[in-house]
Parts: C-alpha cells; structure tokens; sequence
C-alpha cells in the first residue's frame, strides 16, 4: 500500500529514490535498531538516538520518565523520526560521484504519551522483541515501579517516507576511460557468537533465539 506523500514527507533531491509504499517503509524499521528523534526545545534543535519498535501503523519509543526528550515529547509538539542502515560504500572515478548504499525512512508527526495499561504492556513488549525477538517470555517482566519510572510515546506512521539509494557509482560519461577503480565496498551488520554474563549460571546454556540470532532480512 502506498500512500500519497505530504508536503514534508515529498522526496525532493533525486525524487526517484524516494518511496511512499508502507512495505518499503515498514521492511527498513524492521530491520533497524536505532532511530534518530528531532525536536526544538527552548528554541534550539536537538536530536537524540534512541531504540524503537514498530507495531503495525505506530512506532514505540521509551526511556526514563526523568528523560528531557521524554518529557518534551509528551507535550505532543512535532517530531522528526529517521532511521538510516547503510549497505555500502559506492566508490566512482570522480570524487565528486562517490555516494553510500542506504535504506532510511522519515517520519514526521505528533508523539503522545501512551497512558493506557494495555497498550503500555504491549508497547514496551513490542520494544523487546524488536531487538531480539523471543526475549520478552524468557525475562522477568517489568514490576509495578519500573513501570512508574517509565514513560512509552506512540508516533503514528501516517507521515512517512523512504529513500533508497542501491547500485554501482554512477560517473560522468567523460570520466568511465579513467584508470581509477570504482564499485562498491558492501557493508553488513554481522552477528557475533554470544558473550554470556561472568556471573551467569554456567548451568544456563543460550537459548536457540540468542545463538541463532538474525535480524529480518537475514533470516
């Protein structure tokens, strides 16, 4: 499904990278783990990474109720939400050419606080299982006051869009008899084995969900 885009959401440099279509947008914030949050706080500009869940049209995001960001976000004011994965780096005979490979989505709206139980527990489990899906049966579940110190925000996905940029260096035609090399050096987040805690049970072997883990487009 696509949906029009919005004068803030409109790719305008090199608009054919850009793309409106909700399976595009929702495959790249599956596959992240951080998100960037932009907002204007006491006249200037502040951005702050952050972990981040996606739940079907909405996007979660939590931190400590004590958090400036937390707290200034719940006011409802206009927020900026982007999420970058790099997948190259695309070397052309000119430096003026060389680009990245990358995936990203822009989301712009209104964050609110989300204050009903049931959605709070389904929002902070939604964190969880986006980072490593699995964990959140196999953990002790929050208590009554760590809830109370945290605050979960909900930003709709209604305002969003995504720009790609995939493919070999694209060079001026004068410059492809030049003797420089060009092509891309592909970049990939690798897992690693899992390194348990020191003061782990030895008895406790990693669940399969630990030493099989993969993110979406690995699996």
């Amino acid at each position: 499904m696509s949906a029009a885009p919005s004068r803030r959401t409109r790719v305008k440099r090199l608009p054919e990278r850009g793309s409106y279509d909700r399976a595009t947008i929702d495959a790249i914030l599956d596959e992240g783990f951080v998100c960037h949050l932009g907002f204007v706080h006491d006249g200037y500009p502040v951005v702050i990474p952050t972990a981040y869940a996606r739940s079907g049209d909405t996007i979660y995001v939590h931190g400590s109720a004590g958090s400036r960001m937390l707290r200034e976000l719940a006011k409802e004011i206009e927020v900026c939400l982007t999420v970058t994965l790099v997948d190259g780096l695309v070397l052309a005979r000119s430096a003026f050419h060389h680009s990245i490979n990358y995936r990203s989505v822009v989301v712009f709206g209104r964050a609110r606080l989300v204050e009903d139980q049931v959605e709070r527990a389904a929002g902070f489990e939604a964190v969880v299982e986006h980072l490593v899906p699995g964990r959140w049966d196999d953990t002790r579940l929050p208590n009554e006051k760590e809830l109370a110190t945290t605050r979960l925000l909900a930003l709709s996905l209604e305002e969003a869009s995504a720009k790609v940029r995939s493919g070999p260096p694209v060079d001026d035609d004068e410059d492809y008899d030049l003797h420089h090399w060009a092509g891309v050096i592909p970049l990939q987040l690798t897992v690693q084995p899992p390194v348990p805690d020191p003061r782990q049970d030895g008895s406790v072997a990693a669940p399969r969900y630990v030493s099989s883990y993969r993110r979406p487009s690995q699996a």
